[in-house]
């Protein structure tokens, strides 16, 4: 069986010494798509943020590629090939989509041509502004600019956020090509459950801070009323993974 590319084992995190997530364990492994699904609040940024080393756990293991990440800085981390795509996209208003792919690290080189070849329509927009850039647009560059780095591990949080669908449905087929021809894995924040469990293998749901539940896709989509159950952290979720979830809010 291939190596899981992202492994949580235990992870506890917060802010200012407060969890807000709780004993995660989750995997994901090459050329997967993995749908981390709950409700507004449950836990799924900050799970994100603890996978890119932005924010470093309490207690418990992260490891890329069968490697312990608690000694990495967020930016090496992503030179070895950690790719973010954070909520609200993170594209520079004042800089044209030409000059994103110039903000590399030092000694890094961002594929501009491998980028492109998933987002052509922004060969067309080279010198334009992102400021000037539509919100479907500025989605492709965030991605576009993930994909120039050729990540091994793609994490993609809330893409559809403030997009109409008909844009979303036409994105997020494209994060399916990519896992397909690059072997990278992807954990994937979304709010359109629906659409992320079209074009994902497997799927877990956050409640309160905890995973309560993980399964394929095809079940998920059969079973409406465990999915629903789950977002609302209701029992008939509750066992599913290490014991259900503990007390307390989460916010994230």
């Amino acid at each position: 069986m291939e190596r899981p590319v992202l492994e949580l084992e235990g992870v506890t995190a917060g802010y200012g010494g407060a969890a807000v997530i709780r004993e995660i364990h989750l995997t994901v492994a090459p050329g997967e798509i993995v749908a981390l699904l709950g409700a507004n609040g449950a836990g799924k940024t900050t799970t994100l943020r603890v996978c890119s080393r932005i924010l470093p756990p309490l207690s418990g293991t992260v490891r890329f590629d069968g490697n312990d990440v608690r000694r990495l800085a967020p930016h090496v981390l992503a030179q070895r090939g950690v790719a973010h795509v954070p909520e609200g996209r993170g594209v520079f208003f004042g800089l044209t989509v030409a000059e994103h792919f110039k903000l590399g690290y030092r000694g890094e080189r961002l594929d501009l041509d491998h980028a492109l070849s998933y987002f052509p329509a922004l060969a067309e927009l080279r010198d334009r502004r992102a400021g000037l850039l539509s919100g479907g647009e500025q989605q492709m560059l965030a991605l576009a600019r993930a994909l120039a780095r050729r990540p091994r591990l793609l994490l993609i949080d809330e893409l559809s956020l403030g997009l109409a669908p008909v844009i979303v449905e036409r994105l997020l087929p494209t994060v399916r090509r990519v896992a397909q021809e690059t072997g990278a894995g992807v954990l994937l924040v979304e709010q359109h459950v629906q659409l992320a469990l079209e074009i994902a293998n497997r799927g877990y749901v956050m409640s309160h801070g905890a995973l309560v539940l993980e399964r394929p896709v095809d079940e998920l989509r059969g079973d409406r009323s465990l999915l629903v159950a789950s977002y609302l952290g209701e029992e008939r979720a509750e066992p599913a993974l290490h014991g259900g979830r503990s007390g307390g809010g989460a916010t994230g």
